[in-house]
């Protein structure tokens, strides 16, 4: 109860609950962290956020080597400008005063459609799984070039995605025609509560993005007012994929945590709340390989009339894969996060991530 007239329920970020160990203890070589989306399967259930600061299609190349899946941007610097190394040299020296507005206006160049084309068979000369985003705003315009490049998954990734947006300007995107129509798996997001989870599931995403302003970069809370915590967002999400299944005859949605997940402990309660995937950034803003070369910034930031994000800077620790596969030189949970998932897994007595979505869970506060 807030007031006599406004009642709200609790809500836990990931900070707040902890997972409770079990009787039996496993080995972790024993654990599967392996992770299939429709046709293709990873050894890991981490997914790269389509953040300029983390991926570019070099660093996406080397996510799929490592079992795990890179996400690029198609609105982001890559398919701005043909060498985007000037761009990313200024933000890294800007200061954090300034680099809003630095922002806003290296992303005000032109999205080029042959640079769309050209950097997604760049990835897909590589063999990988090939991933790209767009926005909900951009979709409408840019998926024919996506799909003349020949992408294996597709992201609509926004600050909020709704299967029934209402716009009296512009003509919104038709979510359930357009997954019909591009048939390859449509991952949309962000959502924080479960019936816009469902609404998305019944237009045919084969996977939900769950969060709401609670990244490293987000300042969406204190502009908008708007955020639920991680960990009842994805056990509210996990909920409506349970319900969905049961609705749909045995048709399974993938729910994908994005955000708030700075460390492998948070990682490891996304999965213990319900989640099938992680989808990080600022883990992989540490890794030497990364564009941003410590800075870290979503898009966000990057909005002409209202930014809602900035700039981070993060210390870096190591190499990409030794960020994913370790060694760990540090004991913060910032380095080797499939060896901190695996041994919470086995830990707790399972054997695989889906099993331990049945873990015990406590409140830490």
């Amino acid at each position: 109860m807030i007031g006599l007239s406004k009642s709200a329920r609790a809500g836990y970020s990931f900070d707040d609950v902890a997972v409770a160990p079990h009787r039996r203890t496993r080995d972790p070589e024993a654990v599967d962290l392996g992770w299939q989306i429709d046709a293709y399967g990873f050894a890991l259930p981490l997914v790269a956020a389509p953040m300029d600061s983390i991926m570019s299609p070099e660093t996406a190349i080397e996510m799929g080597q490592v079992g795990c899946l890179g996400v690029l941007n198609l609105e982001g610097l890559w398919t701005r400008y043909a060498d985007p190394s000037d761009a990313f040299e200024q933000i890294r020296a800007a200061s954090a005063h300034d680099s809003v507005a630095l922002l806003q206006r290296l992303y005000a160049e032109p999205i080029k459609p042959e640079l769309i084309i050209e950097r997604v068979r760049q990835m897909r000369a590589a063999n990988i799984t090939v991933a790209a985003s767009l926005s909900p705003q951009k979709t409408h315009d840019l998926f024919g070039h996506v799909i003349e490049a020949g992408v294996d998954v597709f992201v609509i990734r926004g600050t909020t995605v709704s299967a029934e947006h209402v716009s009296a300007g512009n003509e919104p995107l038709n979510l359930k025609r357009f997954i019909y129509e591009l048939d390859v798996p449509v991952l949309v997001g962000g959502v924080a509560t479960y019936q816009s989870a469902l609404h998305l599931m019944r237009a045919g995403a084969a996977g939900v993005l769950v969060g709401f302003g609670g990244g490293a970069t987000h300042t969406t809370a204190d502009v908008l007012g708007v955020r639920v915590p991680m960990a009842t967002a994805v056990a509210d999400v996990a909920a409506a994929r349970r319900d969905y299944l049961d609705e749909s005859g045995g048709r399974y949605v993938h729910v994908v945590a994005d955000g708030a997940m700075g460390r492998s402990g948070d990682i490891v309660k996304a999965i213990a709340c319900g989640a099938d995937a992680a989808m990080v950034g600022s883990p992989l803003a540490r890794a030497s390989e990364a564009p941003g070369a410590g800075k870290h910034w979503g898009m966000e930031a990057t909005h002409a009339e209202l930014p809602r994000g900035e700039v981070v800077e993060f210390e870096t620790l190591g190499t990409l894969a030794e960020v994913i596969h370790g060694p760990s030189h540090v004991s913060d949970g910032t380095m080797n996060l499939a060896g901190a998932v695996r041994r919470s897994i086995a830990l707790c007595g399972y054997t695989d991530a889906k099993s331990f979505q049945r873990v015990e869970m406590v409140q830490a506060h």
